[in-house]
């Protein structure tokens, strides 16, 4: 294997380490999209921090997964980075 995306493809062969990976895409697509809605706004995560009384240490472990956000968090989250927060269930 030359490289990680080599790797990464050859593990993705196991059908039962797939599933488990799979099931995770929902939370990390929050992830991402937390981290990216923060770094479209042009803001820090101490910045961020300061606009919606949520300690930097927690907007840390929220954005590397250590953390899950409730619905409140995510809506004062939206709110500081002048955004509005839409949840929506599709057709899988």
């Amino acid at each position: 294997m030359t490289n990680f995306d080599d790797f990464f493809k050859e593990q993705m062969k196991d059908p039962e380490l797939k599933r488990e990976y799979d099931a995770l895409a929902p939370e990390f697509d929050i992830i991402q999209a937390m981290i990216d809605a923060r770094k479209d706004s042009g803001l820090t995560q101490k910045e961020l921090a300061h606009r919606t009384g949520i300690a930097q240490s927690d907007i840390s472990k929220l954005e590397h997964g250590n953390a899950n956000p409730s619905l409140r968090t995510l809506q004062r989250l939206a709110a500081g980075m002048g955004k509005k927060l839409r949840i929506e269930f599709t057709s899988a």
